[in-house]
């Protein structure tokens, strides 16, 4: 008997946004991840949302595949020199068996079915291939500003957030990936933002927009004027993400 999987579509409804005002992980992250491959002719990016991550591995790889479940995601993702796009779920890709050096999953893994996937990646990648998934928590900017957030993170929209989003909040740590594990560095991503990007980043959050779906406004609304107090007079304020990177060897064979 055959079972269908169905796609949890989070992100479709905030594409456009997501492309806009979700932050791009620094370029340490892809040489770091760069080194560990022994060819570096296709990458494959699964949940590729808009492509920030496919588009960067150009820079270290002959060809990236960028596939998501999301055929919105897709048609805004950023075209590029090199790139090409795919809706395709995660444990259903177009890719040919052992045709890939690379596969990376920024942000997404949490949503994926793990053992299909896993079986997926041995079936794509390369003899000593290399799976690089990470994740980042809750940004910090200051005391005041993290506070304000915190509660729209556990009392306003808390509720509404998938249970999915437990993997990140344990930082993948009870994710038991079948695979030869490569120590990660610890990794960083900063930037600098406006009050407006802090917003705007907001409502790309999946739990805010099932909160405007349910309850017909939006609960930004409800922390703007304090969160236009905490934020101040300055008008741009740096904003720093803990990544966790989960590293593997794929099909580990001498060589």
């Amino acid at each position: 008997m055959s079972t269908t999987i169905q796609f949890k579509d989070h992100f479709s409804t905030q594409a456009e946004d997501y492309s806009t005002y979700r932050p791009e992980y620094p370029q340490d992250l892809y040489e770091w991840i760069a080194t560990l491959c022994k060819e570096h002719k296709m990458a494959w990016d699964c949940a590729t949302g808009n492509g920030q991550v496919a588009v960067a591995l150009t820079n270290y790889f002959g060809y990236v595949i960028g596939t998501d479940a999301s055929e919105s995601q897709i048609y805004h993702a950023t075209t590029y020199p090199r790139v090409e796009y795919e809706v395709a779920l995660a444990h259903q890709s177009p890719l040919q068996d052992t045709s890939v050096d690379l596969i990376t999953v920024g942000q997404a893994l949490h949503w994926f079915e793990f053992d299909l996937f896993f079986k997926e990646v041995k079936r794509v990648a390369k003899p000593n291939a290399v799976l690089a998934a990470w994740c980042y928590e809750l940004h910090q900017i200051s005391p005041a500003i993290d506070a304000v957030i915190k509660k729209f993170y556990t009392e306003i929209i808390g509720a509404h957030w998938p249970a999915e989003r437990r993997y990140i909040e344990q930082s993948y740590a009870n994710i038991e990936f079948p695979f030869e594990t490569i120590d990660a560095p610890k990794c960083t991503m900063q930037k600098q933002w406006t009050l407006k990007h802090l917003i705007g980043y907001l409502g790309t959050w999946s739990a805010t927009q099932k909160y405007i779906q349910e309850h017909g406004y939006d609960p930004r609304e409800l922390i703007f004027e304090e969160l236009q107090e905490a934020w101040g007079q300055e008008e741009t304020k740096q904003v720093s993400w803990p990544v966790t990177i989960k590293t593997f060897r794929i099909n580990p064979k001498a060589d």
